[in-house]
């Protein structure tokens, strides 16, 4: 199981580096469920299917989505560790 970081911004927008967006959200669409302390992050198959568009940020790749609406009251921005949960199929960030 190997951690990735994914930032938090003031904003409240999580960006995912392009790799990690790329691997495991291949349709660039997303369901954000907070789980306890952590978010976790299921990929859908596609926009048809519902959830949170992830948007490009760059030429490299990079994903944004806007999810202040379901951090807990007080999260401070910053990097955040991450792993993919093969078992729950979700990435799993930690808040």
């Amino acid at each position: 199981m190997s951690t990735t970081h994914i930032e938090l911004t003031s904003l409240g927008y999580l960006h995912l580096p392009a790799d990690v967006a790329e691997r495991y959200f291949p349709h660039n669409t997303v369901v954000a469920l907070p789980r306890g302390r952590e978010l976790w992050l299921l990929p859908t198959r596609g926009p048809g299917a519902g959830g949170l568009l992830l948007k490009q940020r760059n030429a490299r790749g990079d994903r944004s989505v806007l999810i202040w609406e379901l951090l807990p009251s007080g999260t401070p921005p910053g990097p955040r560790p991450a792993f993919w949960d093969e078992r729950g199929g979700a990435l799993r960030v930690a808040l």
